[in-house]
């Protein structure tokens, strides 16, 4: 890979970990500079942090956040800006995952995942705008190929991601011709840490996809990258990233 970002920024969501974490390693070793946002996987985010300077010194910095706390969202921006002296991409890869079925549906579930899912990401492009229009530069948000097709029992996450979608493209009128706004919708990647998909349910989610078989993070971070670095004329778009499941369903 050619060093395509070369004196580039970027700002990723949730990037101590798993896709977070591919998605930083990518962008990385195509010459970007990084901010690594994360909230509680210190111990991952500090660990990635020195793989990363250890390639290419000071090149990383992290900042600490809770995406719920609106307050702090500008800071991460203005950490960004103060530390690199631009921002030329943002990628709003955190997100919060798990089942609210109908009848055991709370508000502190509904804010929970709203709030992370799609009024962070929201609040975060809002402030980055301005930076990425003097930088013509690009934001790509992480979806879900269940914001059109929704997952049974998790109601309030499938409304999150589908507000990201609507998000994607409301934003990509708004801030073109200068910045890019596109998306990235994974289907099976990896699976939730929480034990919730036993072998039975992974085997059928992976039946359903063309390619018989779940994907990898580093496939999420290609077409993020691709978005990012070799995708010029495109924007309003968001990529499916899931084995062809979501037209096998």
């Amino acid at each position: 890979m050619s060093a395509s970002l070369h004196n580039k920024t970027a700002l990723v969501t949730g990037a101590a970990r798993r896709v977070g974490a591919a998605i930083a390693r990518r962008l990385h070793q195509a010459g970007a500079s990084l901010v690594l946002h994360y909230n509680a996987s210190e111990r991952d985010a500090h660990a990635l942090q020195s793989e990363l300077n250890l390639q290419r010194a000071k090149s990383v910095i992290l900042v600490k956040a809770d995406l719920l706390e609106p307050a702090g969202l500008a800071e991460i921006v203005k950490t960004c800006v103060e530390h690199f002296g631009t921002l030329d991409a943002l990628v709003n890869n955190a997100s919060a995952f798990y089942p609210t079925p109908v009848g055991a549906i709370d508000e502190r579930n509904w804010d929970e995942l709203m709030g992370i899912n799609l009024k962070a990401p929201l609040f975060l492009c809002q402030a980055a705008a301005p930076h990425l229009k003097k930088s013509t530069g690009c934001i790509v948000n992480i979806t879900d190929i269940h914001a059109e097709r929704p997952l049974k029992n998790y109601v309030v996450y499938s409304i999150s991601k589908a507000g990201l979608v609507g998000l994607t493209s409301s934003l990509a009128r708004e801030l073109g011709p200068e910045v890019r706004v596109n998306g990235v919708a994974p289907g099976p990647i990896a699976w939730p840490e929480d034990g919730s998909f036993d072998e039975v349910t992974r085997q059928r989610v992976i039946s359903h996809t063309l390619l018989k078989r779940i994907g990898e993070p580093d496939d999420i971070a290609r077409a993020v990258y691709y978005l990012i670095a070799e995708a010029p004329y495109v924007t309003g778009q968001i990529i499916a990233v899931d084995g062809g499941r979501s037209v096998n369903l």
